[in-house]
């Protein structure tokens, strides 16, 4: 009697469950996948909507994987299918449509939600927001989005509320569609979860040289047909209201399903909820050690972790160190880690009038957080050295952050296992056997996901075609 295939269900069809699937078909996972995306496309890359709304990428680079990637790999995707509830003692899913699917292992991956500010105005007594405004976080908002600018007359403009990492590229975006764009951030200084108060101030300097208006230290409280009006007592007047700040972990499901869920779908060491071991959580909505992620890496390491252990390994996860970048047309930021929460020395270099701020936290020799502004030269070095735990000479750290290049080091001595792009999973090695840059654009995607990639694809292009 042959032996009965595991039905494997992942729920949620983003960025993480992709590099799942792709992690389990290339582990040769003996077993059914099925995935349900409740979004009526193929998986697509979120860090690259901004520059989908700035005009600079076509909306089909987007897609990830295929529908005939899927179909070839014997996948069962399924897109528009949105699970209603978790069954766990049936060990199936039903689907709004009323379809059962069943299960004998069950992947979360549902992403996080937009929440809205406490702004009133925002909400019409319809319950639909009001025609100003737009939340920006899938394809669908983005489109919505480009078609209010595109029908935006000459002089127009707009209010972003939050200025994180995703509030900034939306508002350079806009900027560099020609809509006078403004950015209102409650917290005391630009991106305050990710760089500290000089950082910030290099940043809403650079941003007012590029014609965007920042009101830090204030917060939008009232939507009219005036404007929108902050808590300062000013008065912005507006053509488009954009939300980014703030989103929060998709877990209904779970918590319909009795599971712990607290920021985040409580998991344990090997990714498994702690009330149920077939079931999984990763990406944005699960939660490991009190902690959410939040971003892309670490949703990806996540699943091949996850991928690993279905497949027999024994693996646990621990963490993982993020490195986030901001993709807009003239800012160039990376953040390594928690700079502004990691106990260690700190080395710090900045120059407000050039516009650079420069930050590494470094325990032990051992660069464990750190903070780029302004200059992103030095980013596929440094990001390697904190990857890797590589342990530096007392005089490195601020040898990294003062030289143009370090002296004798560059990204093109990167070793071939070492990965550029954290976007798109690509090797030094893999971006050595491509012979130009547009080969490696086509066949590793590194130049299209984060936006801090391209100048070391070219250097690692340049130096393997030098004669030796």
């Amino acid at each position: 009697m042959s032996k009965k295939r595991e039905r494997l269900v992942i729920v949620g069809n983003g960025m993480a469950t992709t590099r799942l699937v792709e992690e389990l078909v290339a582990r040769r996972y003996d077993g059914d996948i099925t995935v349900l995306g409740d979004e009526d496309h193929p998986a697509y890359n979120r860090i690259l909507l901004s520059a989908v709304l700035e005009g600079t990428h076509p909306i089909d680079a987007l897609t990830l994987r295929q529908p005939e990637w899927y179909a070839a790999q014997g996948v069962d995707l399924r897109t528009g299918a949105r699970v209603l509830e978790i069954e766990r003692d049936l060990r199936d899913v039903m689907l709004v449509d009323g379809t059962k699917i069943e299960f004998d292992k069950l992947v979360l991956a549902t992403g996080a939600i937009p929440t809205l500010p406490p702004i009133r105005g925002l909400v019409q007594l319809d319950g639909a927001l009001h025609p100003k405004v737009h939340a920006f976080r899938s394809l669908a908002d983005c489109e919505r989005l480009i078609e209010a600018v595109e029908a935006l007359p000459e002089g127009s403009r707009a209010v972003v509320v939050g200025g994180g990492l995703l509030g900034l590229q939306v508002a350079r975006a806009l900027s560099v569609r020609g809509v006078a764009t403004e950015v209102v951030e409650g917290t005391e200084h630009l991106l305050s979860q990710q760089v500290d108060r000089r950082g910030g101030t290099v940043l809403k300097r650079h941003l007012k040289k590029l014609g965007t208006e920042v009101y830090t230290g204030a917060r939008a409280v009232r939507l009219t047909d005036e404007g929108l009006k902050l808590d300062n007592g000013f008065l912005l007047e507006t053509d488009l209201v954009v939300l980014t700040a703030g989103g929060r972990p998709s877990t209904a499901l779970a918590r319909r399903a009795g599971l712990t869920v607290r920021r985040g779908v409580v998991v344990g060491d090997r990714l498994e909820s702690v009330d149920d071991d077939a079931i999984f959580a990763i990406g944005d909505c699960a939660e490991h050690a009190g902690k959410v992620t939040g971003f892309v890496p670490p949703a990806w390491e996540q699943a091949g972790l996850l991928a690993a252990h279905l497949t027999g390994e024994d693996v646990k996860y621990e963490g993982s160190r993020a490195v986030a970048r901001l993709r807009a047309t003239g800012l160039d930021v990376a953040v390594l880690g928690d700079p502004e929460h990691t106990e260690g020395d700190v080395v710090e270099v900045t120059n407000p009038i050039v516009g650079t701020h420069r930050k590494l936290v470094v325990d032990g020799n051992v660069i464990v957080a750190g903070t780029l502004i302004g200059d992103l030269s030095r980013i596929g070095l440094i990001t390697q050295l904190f990857d890797r735990r590589t342990i530096l000479a007392d005089s490195e750290p601020g040898e990294l952050l003062m030289a143009d290049r370090p002296e004798g080091d560059s990204s093109i001595l990167l070793p071939d296992d070492a990965e550029v792009c954290a976007c798109a999973g690509v090797s030094a090695g893999r971006i050595r056997s491509c012979r130009t840059f547009e080969e490696a654009k086509e066949k590793t995607r590194a130049t299209t996901g984060c936006g801090g990639c391209s100048s070391v694809v070219r250097e690692l292009i340049e130096a393997a075609k030098a004669p030796v």
